[in-house]
């Protein structure tokens, strides 16, 4: 990919890249996609639980901006108790492949990342 296409930014306001990232690329945005992703439709409550240390708040603000993006899609049934389900949609799925490559390059990668961190400290 040459150099050029990596970003296409004109102004600071205009910029995809830098829009999306905000996002989707916080820590709780990706581990809702990826268990989404694996998991297919979730309700509320199991999302929090897989997920184990994320405030039901933080979930909650999550999974609006994910769903105002497009990216989630949040079903209520009118039942007693409420019952809430999101899942991905088409569009969030797309992003499953990119995530799934970010995923494993950290995995391969790690070990070093974690030398030069120990590296780092050390001098």
């Amino acid at each position: 990919m040459k150099k050029e296409n990596l970003n296409k930014c004109d102004t600071k306001d205009n910029c995809p890249v830098r829009d999306v990232l905000d996002r989707i690329g916080d820590k709780w945005s990706m581990l809702i996609i990826i268990t989404l992703g694996e998991s297919g439709i979730m309700r509320f409550n199991e999302l929090s639980h897989h997920i184990g240390d994320i405030s039901q708040k933080m979930l909650t603000v999550t999974l609006k901006h994910l769903e105002a993006d497009g990216l989630v899609s949040r079903k209520l049934y009118p039942e007693i108790p409420p019952r809430v389900e999101y899942k991905l949609t088409p569009l969030g799925e797309t992003l499953l492949p990119f995530i799934a490559g970010l995923t494993e390059w950290a995995g391969q990668h790690m070990p070093k990342i974690l030398a030069s961190r120990s590296a780092y400290t050390r001098s």
